[in-house]
């Protein structure tokens, strides 16, 4: 009984980082998250007293209390036992399924990291690659409801309109974004998760996860979630404003009663000089196929060129990025006087009002000039001066730098190679056609009058 044991050194440095692990998670590690949660809430006290809409305390709730308290839901349990009826399975397995797409689509959030990081990080981003304006502002956006939740919607140009629009409104709010799934990997997952933003699988014909994914929606909604959403769906191919998909607006629909918080949508129009991946999209356009090939080394050159570029002092490498906010829709007012209450019908109104706040910018501009037709140089400030004033007499708010459109837009098309210049004056590149047309494309449409294309 007294003889002695022997063990090997390995086992007991094994059993003492095992033990050390152990102390920190049942002893050191909640003081530690006690104090990391009451710093967090000092800080959103701070912010909450500056934010015209303060962070809500839906986002601010732990992120295993939202996972319990959507799991957990009467009409998510109420779903759970129709899926386990409908596919012939025990209901612990469809209840397990259902887990899976709560933990995949609830968020967390740090305001910490909004506002220390992300805030700041969007803002350098967006004034390294452009030039902002901001084109008109509707005047009713100081008259909605502080109760009401809002919701942006805007046009989707460009994986760049995550990083602006964040920037745009960090002074005011914060945003939860619904992100589709190509952000799925880490550590941008994460990196999004912390920032509120909610993972969507977009085309999933999954009933169970469409149903847990709605309930989500509508629970944000009715705990006032300032939210941003694209209702396209997705990046236009064509530069134009595209017709709506009804999934995340039929679920907020679907849970709207109005009889209690308002819900005001507020149309986003957005613009740039360039878009980073324009190219892509065209190509994308031509094949028909809507899956992006970027290519990485491609990416990492491009962001060391712009960062030498401003190294060296130079600025706005993409010319301008300009957003207008358009006039907002209260859904307790369209459902009081639409004739037609249906969710494709407050789709294409949505639509409607973002086309309408789209500003004028150069490149488009000087875009929309060319695709009339080859120019003598002396030629272009005239039918550049036209076009502005129809824009302009069709309501188009105009986000133009002083020294003008020719000047500032130009010489970002000849550079590029989409227009060139010869003794007869100012025409489209062979092979070009597709990309100018991109370039012009919300701007013609305005032009044209053209309604919003439907589902």
């Amino acid at each position: 009984m007294g003889s002695a044991v022997e063990i090997p050194v390995w086992l007991l440095w094994l059993g003492g980082f095992l033990a050390a692990i152990a102390a920190l998670d049942r002893i050191i590690g909640p003081g530690i998250r006690w104090v990391l949660r009451r710093r967090m809430e000092r800080l959103v006290a701070r912010l909450n007293t500056r934010l015209a809409r303060p962070i809500e305390p839906f986002r601010l709730a732990r992120r295993k209390d939202t996972i319990a308290r959507l799991l957990y839901d009467p009409r998510v349990l109420e779903a759970v036992t129709e899926h386990a009826a409908e596919a012939g399975i025990p209901p612990q397995v469809a209840f397990e399924e259902a887990e899976t797409y709560v933990r995949e689509i609830v968020p967390g959030f740090s305001a910490t990291l909004y506002f220390g990081i992300a805030a700041r990080w969007t803002r350098w981003v967006t004034r390294l690659l452009y030039r902002v304006k901001i084109g008109r502002v509707d005047e009713a956006l100081s008259r909605i409801d502080p109760k009401a939740t809002v919701i942006f919607v805007i046009n989707h140009r460009s994986n760049m309109d995550y990083v602006f629009v964040t920037w745009l409104v960090s002074t005011r709010t914060t945003l939860s974004y619904a992100v589709g799934e190509w952000a799925r990997v880490w550590p941008l997952s994460s990196f999004i998760r912390a920032m509120g933003g909610f993972f969507i699988r977009r085309g999933s014909r999954n009933a169970l996860y469409r149903r847990v994914l709605a309930r989500y929606v509508q629970m944000a909604t009715d705990d006032g979630v300032t939210q941003a959403m694209f209702p396209e769906g997705g990046l236009s191919l064509d530069g134009r404003v595209g017709a709506p998909k009804m999934g995340l607006i039929s679920y907020i629909l679907q849970g709207f009663n109005p009889t209690d918080r308002d819900v005001v949508f507020v149309p986003v129009g957005l613009a740039y000089d360039r878009v980073p991946e324009d190219r892509i999209l065209v190509q994308a356009a031509t094949s028909g196929s809507r899956r992006f090939r970027a290519r990485p080394f491609k990416v990492l050159l491009a962001t060391i060129g712009l960062l030498w570029r401003r190294l060296r002092g130079q600025k706005a490498s993409f010319g301008t990025a300009a957003a207008g906010f358009g006039a907002p829709l209260s859904l307790r007012d369209w459902l009081t006087t639409a004739t037609d209450k249906g969710p494709e019908s407050l789709g294409v109104e949505l639509m409607t009002r973002i086309l309408q706040a789209v500003p004028v910018a150069p490149v488009p501009l000087v875009a929309l000039a060319l695709l009339d037709g080859p120019v003598p140089r002396a030629g272009l400030a005239p039918r550049l001066a036209d076009l502005t004033a129809r824009l302009q007499a069709a309501g188009a708010p105009i986000s133009l730098p002083p020294e003008g459109a020719e000047a500032a837009g130009l010489p970002q098309l000849l550079a590029r190679g989409i227009v060139t210049e010869t003794e007869t004056g100012l025409a489209m590149a062979p092979g070009m056609d597709r990309l100018l047309a991109f370039q012009a494309g919300a701007l013609q449409q305005r032009l044209d009058n053209a309604a919003v294309p439907r589902t």
